[in-house]
């Protein structure tokens, strides 16, 4: 079987360059790699980037007492209990919902965090605490 022009010039193009292929890597080889002192960037007082490193006698020293921290510190948040009126209480299931009369969001709450003769239209005050499923009504007492 004959080989074609075709397949003859597809054959030392693919040679080429596999020859500049090799040439460039040895090029890169005999360059050399630069070393790691090479790469390191410094910057100066002025913010700017320099291949020198800063001067260890004009350095100033900074006490960290005097830096002020612009974040204050986590002090105790006292949680008021918010006000409601339970919308929907199913005694045989134990579980009901109670709307807030600020927000008129609605929470959901369990009978084992509410008093036991909880029932529907009780005016109550409750926290609120995170579930799988969203806000959860607790610590439920009873209003007058």
């Amino acid at each position: 079987m004959a080989v074609s022009y075709n397949k003859k010039e597809l054959e030392k193009k693919r040679q080429s360059k596999k020859v500049e292929k090799q040439k460039r890597k040895e090029e890169r080889k005999a360059g050399g790699s630069s070393s790691f002192d090479e790469m390191i960037a410094y910057v100066d007082e002025n913010g700017m980037l320099t291949s020198t490193p800063p001067d260890q006698s004009q350095k100033e020293k900074i006490d960290p007492e005097t830096i002020l921290v612009s974040t204050p510190k986590k002090e105790d948040i006292e949680i008021l209990p918010l006000k409601g009126r339970v919308e929907h209480f199913d005694t045989n299931k134990g579980y009901g919902f109670i709307k807030d009369t600020s927000s008129a969001e609605k929470y959901f709450f369990h009978i084992s965090n509410a008093f036991a003769d909880i029932k529907e239209g009780n005016l109550v005050t409750f926290e609120l605490e995170r579930g799988k499923k969203g806000m959860n009504a607790v610590k439920i007492v009873l209003t007058k």
